[in-house]
């Protein structure tokens, strides 16, 4: 909901969350709430959130503003983020694309193995496709971006070659990212980052696929004895949405204010926020005790070979509108 001079603007009775209005006037400010399941001291809200916050009170001279609910205070789901601010329980809000892969199989092709090799490259890979992505987000976007490419955690096996993810269960972020771990031998799971780091503590997944940066934002040096580079992969879509009502509601002032704030550059903050906290992540792995386990290129090329029938099958498949695969990759790549 949005906050009119502290005073919470809703429609009475059941449509109460979902019929959000937007009223202005020159004299008074306005309150977004926007919402996020992290804590406040995830690299986002360094990177992105608080940017945002910032950028807009100083370009609308202190008439739009943004009050964080972190660490899951309108929603502890991470899943569950993209419905609340559809929903209008947040007027703005991080989502996740992977974790309801099912509504937004274009923005999830950006984690397909081979599409981007950095946190900031994959940002502007999503920027390449924004025409083809932007049609199912039924949100204003007002940022895109991505994290690294994974590397795996191990509890109790290490990963030195093919043979040793042979029957072990594996979490990966989006269910995009299966087909692949399965074609290397593995069963895979897509989990949200909120449970992983005790389910690997407790044996219910032998192993975690994801970007570096979690590993210092959720502890995962913890649980974790092994940490694999080289398993091909890509990095995961991130979102920062404003709910349409609310940005329709908005005069074209304040609708200029909220672009000023967001785009380009606040997404590229966001990829080159990630690929930072990526190398944290590895830091304090090390620190923490942590093996690293390099593959060779040799082992690496292994890897991709077993994946190839999956990449096949990939590029072959059709989205809704017949887009295939292989063309999504293309228009990524700005081919």
């Amino acid at each position: 909901m949005i906050i009119k001079n502290g005073i919470k603007l809703a429609v009475a009775g059941a449509v109460a969350l979902s019929a959000v209005s937007f009223v202005s006037t020159d004299a008074s400010a306005t309150e977004l709430r926007l919402a996020y399941f992290m804590g406040s001291k995830h690299p986002m809200n360094k990177f992105v959130f608080t940017p945002f916050g910032k950028k807009l009170a100083e370009v609308s001279s202190g008439k739009l503003t943004v009050k964080q609910f972190p660490g899951g205070a309108l929603n502890s789901s991470p899943p569950k983020q993209y419905s609340i601010l559809i929903k209008g329980v947040a007027d703005v809000a991080f989502a996740l694309p992977g974790y309801t892969s099912q509504l937004f199989p274009i923005s999830n092709v950006v984690t397909i193995p081979g599409v981007a090799n950095s946190a900031l490259d994959g940002t502007k890979k999503l920027a390449n496709a924004m025409d083809l992505i932007r049609p199912e987000i039924k949100a204003k976007i007002l940022a895109m971006w991505a994290n690294q490419p994974p590397i795996l955690l191990t509890k109790n096996k290490p990963v030195r070659k093919l043979e040793d993810l042979k029957g072990m269960k594996i979490r990966v972020t989006a269910k995009t990212n299966v087909p692949f771990i399965e074609a290397l031998g593995a069963s895979a799971v897509s989990q949200p980052v909120s449970v992983i780091n005790q389910n690997l503590q407790n044996g219910a997944i032998d192993g975690i696929l994801i970007d570096p940066s979690a590993i210092r934002s959720f502890k995962l040096y913890e649980p974790a004895k092994y940490l694999t580079i080289g398993i091909p992969g890509s990095g995961s879509a991130f979102t920062l949405l404003m709910n349409n009502k609310v940005y329709n509601g908005m005069s074209d002032q304040e609708k200029g204010w909220v672009d000023a704030a967001s785009g380009k550059w606040l997404s590229e903050s966001g990829g080159s926020g990630y690929d930072k906290a990526a190398a944290g992540g590895m830091k304090i792995s090390k620190e923490k005790g942590v093996e690293i386990i390099q593959l060779p290129d040799s082992e690496i090329a292994r890897f991709r070979d077993a994946m190839k029938p999956a990449m096949d099958k990939f590029a072959a498949s059709k989205f809704k509108g017949g887009l295939t695969g292989a063309a999504v990759i293309k228009a990524m790549k700005g081919m």
